[in-house]
This record gives structure tokens, sequence and C-alpha cells, in this order.
């Protein structure tokens, strides 16, 4: 795959800059197998925003941050009453996360600040660089949870009141950490949002495309289930007296597996989480707690996926003689991005002389929700091996720049666009 600069634009980013930049974010939470682990508004996540704080006020950008933590860096445009051109992604990580996951989308957005400044560009509108809080949802138990609060989806009280495996609430951690800020978490009027971020999925790679131009992400449910039977003597307890809820379980888990796979490869469904009590060797499981998730393009499917699910689970548990409780806990319909937006990113492609696919994103991003209030679209790159949520993540320089390139072409493309 080229990653030589194209004739085509002449104004460009510094691809070994941001790749340094990448590097070093990298060391904040470092992980032995060359991954992160930057959980949401943990001191590692302190640590990270106060880097991102200082590098952005020394490039003069004005930072404040909402009563949720989000982050948002300004560049002033030359018109003061234009709205601002928004872009960003997320600092946290997964518990072992990879160094691209996210933090490519800011670490980019700061290079397209800094090659502003290099070329000297003062843009027609202003320029917002956003740092998402709780995007990954692995430390209190629910994804996009900054920019769902900002968007008006979580209410602010019900999100400082989610809590920890520990038992330490969001808004505890957010007066730990020193980031509770005193911005309304509120949508604001802006004139767009780009994301950059990894693809995530191997089809980029498979087709040797460096730039994936995103048309929506698609729609999901997601639940937390709770088996439970009772805990007995597991050398004494008989067959015909068991009631076992990781038996319950595991058929549920199963059911989730088969119904995915009746949808091929646009199918998905998983089980991520499970805990089990008492978890002892020598006892037969009296409860597990899981989760459960399905995603699919079509909203009409998911519909489905839901009630059918809900009546197969509950009939498994019931021929296992285990109560069986579920809760939705999140269901986000199908997101289209849009089209001004996305043709922008396709503009900015051809630009830079890049190879380009439309695709869907599979995973959520603070763009679905962002978009609900403001014109958004997405740019994907490529990931080694369509592996993320794994410490051994990787994406070449020359895709961090590619994808880098073209936020700064769609960003600037948008600010200086004639009303």
């Amino acid at each position: 795959m080229s990653q030589n600069p194209s004739p085509q634009t002449n104004q460009r980013i510094d691809g070994k800059r941001l790749w340094d930049s990448l590097m070093g974010f990298a060391t904040i939470g470092a992980t032995p197998k060359g991954g992160v682990r930057r959980l949401a508004l943990s001191d590692v996540d302190r640590q990270g925003r106060d880097r991102f704080r200082t590098e952005c006020e020394a490039l003069g950008l004005t930072v404040r941050v909402d009563a949720m933590g989000n982050m948002f860096a300004r560049r002033p445009g030359r018109d003061p009453n234009r709205l601002p051109v928004l872009f960003g992604s997320h600092l946290d990580s997964q518990p072992s996360g990879g160094k691209f996951d996210g933090a490519l989308g800011v670490i980019a957005g700061l290079e397209v600040m800094r090659s502003l400044n290099d070329l000297g560009l003062v843009t027609e509108a202003p320029l917002e660089l956003v740092n998402w809080t709780d995007e990954e949802g692995s430390r209190f138990g629910y994804s996009l949870l900054g920019s769902g609060v900002w968007a008006g989806v979580v209410p602010l009280e019900k999100a400082y009141g989610l809590t920890d495996v520990g038992g330490t609430t969001a808004g505890d951690a957010l007066d730990s950490i020193g980031y509770r800020g005193p911005e309304p978490a509120a949508a604001f009027p802006a004139d767009a949002y780009f994301e950059l971020h990894i693809e995530q999925g191997p089809i980029l790679e498979r087709e040797n495309r460096q730039i994936g131009i995103v048309t929506g992400a698609q729609s999901q449910v997601w639940y937390d289930a709770v088996a439970t039977g009772q805990d007995s003597h597991a050398g004494t307890t008989p067959p015909s007296a068991r009631k076992d809820a990781m038996v319950c379980a595991a058929r549920i888990i199963d059911l989730v597996d088969r119904m995915m796979r009746e949808y091929g490869d646009d199918g998905r469904g998983t089980v991520g989480q499970v805990l089990v009590s008492p978890n002892s060797r020598n006892v037969i499981p009296g409860e597990v707690r899981f989760s459960v998730e399905f995603r699919h393009p079509d909203d009409a499917v998911v519909d489905t996926l839901d009630e059918r699910f809900a009546r197969e689970a509950a009939a498994i548990a019931q021929s296992c003689g285990v109560a069986f409780e579920l809760n939705k806990v999140l269901r986000n319909p199908a997101q289209p991005f849009d089209p001004a937006c996305i043709d922008l990113v396709r503009q900015g492609s051809a630009r830079a002389g890049y190879a380009t696919r439309d695709i869907v994103s599979g995973a959520g991003h603070d763009a679905v929700y962002v978009a609900r209030h403001v014109p958004t679209a997405m740019i994907f790159t490529p990931c080694k091996d369509g592996l993320s949520h794994n410490e051994l993540e990787s994406i070449e320089p020359g895709e961090a720049e590619a994808g880098c390139q073209v936020l700064f072409e769609a960003v600037v493309a948008r600010a200086n666009r004639a009303l």
C-alpha cells in the first residue's frame, strides 16, 4: 500500500510528528504486551488528560471541561459568529487495550492543529478538538458515556451514579481526578463533527484500501442478564435436585451464538462479561450475571433478535428450573451520517490520492450520539488483522498519516465552506 504523499494537495500534515506523538501518549498506561490500560477516570486517565491539556495550551488552544469531564480545545476562526467544527475521539481504553483505539482520533486532531499553526492558516469557522469521557464503558458498564450525556441520551445524575466493580461512582471518580468541569454537559450548536478511528475490523486491510468512508453505524441492543438457581454441594447434589445457574447461562450463551450465525457475516452476537457466584470449584453455581449484545446494520433485524432472544432465553431458563432476569440497558438504532460531511471525507481522500471504500461501522463510537445533534462523518484507517480491544492492536505509520491527512482536508474544507 503506497504511503507516498500525493502532489494533488500541498497542505500536508507531518506524519512523523503524528507517529511520535502517538507513541508518546502510548507510554501513559503502557502494558508489557505493547498496549495501554487507561481506564476511564482513573489516575492514568488523568495523566493522559493532563498531557492532552498541556499540549493543547502549548498550541494556543483554549481548553474547557464540562460536567462529565468531556474536554474541548478551541482554536479561533476568522469569523467568531460561525459555529465551530468539532473533531476528536477518546483517550480512555479497555483494560487490556491497544495504543490506537480512540487515541488516534485525538492525537491526529492535535496534529491537525499543529499543521494549521505551521502553515499559518486561520479557518473561517472556529475549530474544537474533543476528548470524550469514557467511550469504552469498561469501568462503569456504560459505553459512550461522555458523549451520551452530552447528547442527552444519558441523564447526568444517572451517569454520576454508575459504579465500578469496587463501588466507586463515576461522579466520585471525576472529582478524584479533578475533571468534573464547570461547563454544562449538554449539546451546544456546532457546524459539524468528524471522527478518525481505526476500523477495528479486517475489511480495509483485506481490500488494500487506505481509507474507509463511514456512511453510518449499525443498530445494536445490549442487556444485563441474571440467572439465579441454587448453589449447593457439587459432590452430594444429584442431577434431579440441581438448579445450576451456570448450565442455564451456558445454554443461553450458545443461543446468542446460534442466533448471530443465522445472519451470516452481517450478524453480531456477543457475551463478553460473565460473573459466577460463589465461584468455587466444588459448589454448583447459584447465580451467573452476564452481558449480552446483538448488532446488525438493519434495525428490523435487531428488533427481531430482541423479541426472539427474550422469549427463547426465558424458555431455556424455565427448562433448567432457574429464574432469569433480562434488563435491556441500551438500544441504539442504526445511525446514518450526514451526506455533506461524508462527501467532504470522500473529496479529501481523492485530493490526497488514497484508495477508499464505503463502510458501515460495526462498532459504536461517540460519533453515533453526536450525530443526533450535529452533522457528522467518520474516517476509518486499517488495522492489522482487524484486531482491536487487544494489546496487540497495530497500525502502520503511513496508515495513521493517511487518516490524519483526510481529517485535515475534511475539517478545513468544512470550516472554510461558503455560507
